[in-house]
């Protein structure tokens, strides 16, 4: 059966890209595994650097409550809300060039941010390093799928991405607590710039050749709209879930989102009947395996990043940890997300889908009960074998959710295949961060002397209502916990739905 490539040549099996296989040595194509690896660090690495920074922001920059869940999610928004685009554009131009590209703004960004003089500048800088990422990010599966053909190596691959996904989200953490401690607050971006520009020098020694196809279209339109959805969508869920939030408000982002979703589907009918491909085409959901592994994309990161979030920011605030302190704790999730992540790839053929991301969500769910459990009585080293058991399953689900989008996608639309991919991971993190976030200073109001209730950050130091501030932040910390281990425990549910059958990799390398 033969297929069109990203060359626009008509082939046969084995695929066009075969060639590019054959032309690498596994040296070559395992050297620039790891060099859009290194990218894919700097992506989620800047996802998190910036959670045990909020404290050190307020003081230095003197940014309130909004501004700095503003500087939080600026990244993660623009990202999330350009990625259809960058993903089908990248078919186009060449994921090469994309890559590239998206390398060179993130390093613009960073210098940008480094430098910010106060809270709005780092807003914008934080925008521009969310364009960076969203050109760079759906590039390095595309790449990795144009490098790798072999199904049981590529297979290894992503397993080897995922980890470094999930390694970077945890270790921004750390990052930032240790440069916080010895350095200026803007090193946390500045240190970005000299890994760029390693990425940009071995990149035009290692990557395969740019494979554009111009004959590609890319609609400017269908972008636009789909990030006037998603932004509309996300800030929506943010109003809803702030207990103070602006009725107005909400009720103009859900307006925003409704009219961006409907030109946004209006415009893919229209290109669809000239006979031009969609920037998504929703029949793509039909499959199982491509639907099952997007959920399990975004919840993965909805209990990933939540867990992080939240535990920095409890351990800094009531606990009386460092930023490096509290960065070293949530940093237990990414040690054995590691081999967790690669053998899930490795073993993906011999267990199946619903094995590992199924799997993967009940310990997840285990280990978010298990910290609920250990804080804030329990000794230290119950809550970090929680946080290593929500590392594990996090590792488990991301390699192998990756294996099963890109690997159900056509040939043809590898683009849009990673530009979902890449949306569910980032939107599971930005509606953890925008949910949860939100929450918790509802649920310290809730129960804090009302003299301190309204301020979160600060009210476990007061003199007289210190330690009750502390208890109403600990007890608000655990119902978003206990919130998180609900969303694993759903999405084991919704996953073995999906993947029921266990399709192994016989179904998987069915559209090789």
């Amino acid at each position: 059966m033969s297929h069109t490539t990203t060359t626009g040549r008509t082939v046969g099996r084995p695929s066009g890209d075969r060639g590019i296989a054959a032309s690498t040595t596994p040296a070559q194509r395992w050297s620039f595994l790891g060099i859009i690896s290194l990218g894919l660090f700097l992506v989620g690495a800047d996802n998190s650097i910036l959670y045990t920074a909020l404290p050190v922001l307020r003081d230095e920059l003197h940014t309130t409550a909004l501004q700095g869940l503003w500087i939080i999610n600026a990244y993660p928004l623009v990202l999330v809300g350009l990625l259809l685009g960058t993903g089908t554009l990248g078919d186009k131009i060449g994921h090469r060039v994309m890559f590239l590209t998206g390398v060179s703004v993130f390093g613009i960004g960073s210098l940008l941010a480094a430098f910010s003089p106060n809270a709005w500048m780092l807003i914008a800088a934080r925008a521009v390093l969310g364009f960076g990422a969203a050109t760079m990010m759906p590039a390095t599966l595309a790449l990795i799928r144009q490098t790798f053909t072999d199904v049981r190596e590529r297979n290894t691959a992503i397993g080897i991405w995922g980890s470094i996904a999930v390694v970077g989200a945890a270790s921004g953490p750390v990052l930032g607590g240790f440069l916080l401690e010895h350095f200026h607050w803007g090193t946390v971006f500045l240190i970005n710039v000299p890994v760029v520009i390693v990425i940009l020098v071995a990149t035009a020694v290692y990557a395969p050749a740019n494979q554009a196809d111009p004959s590609r279209h890319w609609d400017v339109l269908s972008s636009v709209w789909a990030m006037l959805a998603m932004v509309g969508a996300v800030m929506a869920i943010k109003e809803i879930a702030n207990s103070a939030g602006s009725t107005s408000l909400v009720l103009t982002s859900v307006g925003v989102a409704v009219v961006g979703a409907v030109l946004f589907a209006h415009r893919q009918g229209l290109l669809r009947r000239r006979g031009m491909p969609a920037l998504l085409e929703f029949g793509i959901f039909r499959d199982r395996m491509f639907a099952g592994g997007t959920l399990a994309a975004m919840f993965a990161m909805f209990v990933l990043a939540g867990a992080e979030l939240m535990t920095t920011q409890r351990f800094q605030t009531s606990g009386g940890f460092s930023p490096l302190e509290a960065g070293l704790l949530v940093a237990s999730a990414a040690v054995p997300a590691i081999p967790a992540s690669i053998l899930g790839g490795m073993n993906l053929h011999r267990l199946g889908f619903r094995t590992l991301i199924t799997g993967g969500f009940i310990i997840s769910g285990a280990g978010v009960a298990t910290v609920v459990w250990a804080v804030p009585d329990q000794p230290l080293w119950l809550a970090v074998i929680g946080l290593g058991l929500v590392g594990v399953g996090s590792g488990c689900v991301m390699s192998v959710s990756s294996s099963a989008i890109i690997g159900s996608a056509p040939e043809s639309k590898a683009g849009m295949a990673s530009s979902v991919e890449a949306i569910s991971y980032e939107f599971g993190t930005l509606l953890s961060v925008a949910i949860l976030g939100s929450l918790m200073p509802m649920f310290y109001a809730m129960r804090a002397p009302s003299a301190v209730s309204g301020d979160v950050d600060h009210g476990v130091d007061h003199p007289v209502f210190g330690a009750a501030a502390a208890d109403a932040y600990d007890t608000g910390y655990l119902l978003v916990l206990v919130i998180a281990g609900i969303v694993a425990v759903v999405a084991a549910l919704v996953t073995a739905w999906c993947f029921r059958g266990n399709p192994k990799e016989a179904k998987y390398s069915a559209h090789e």
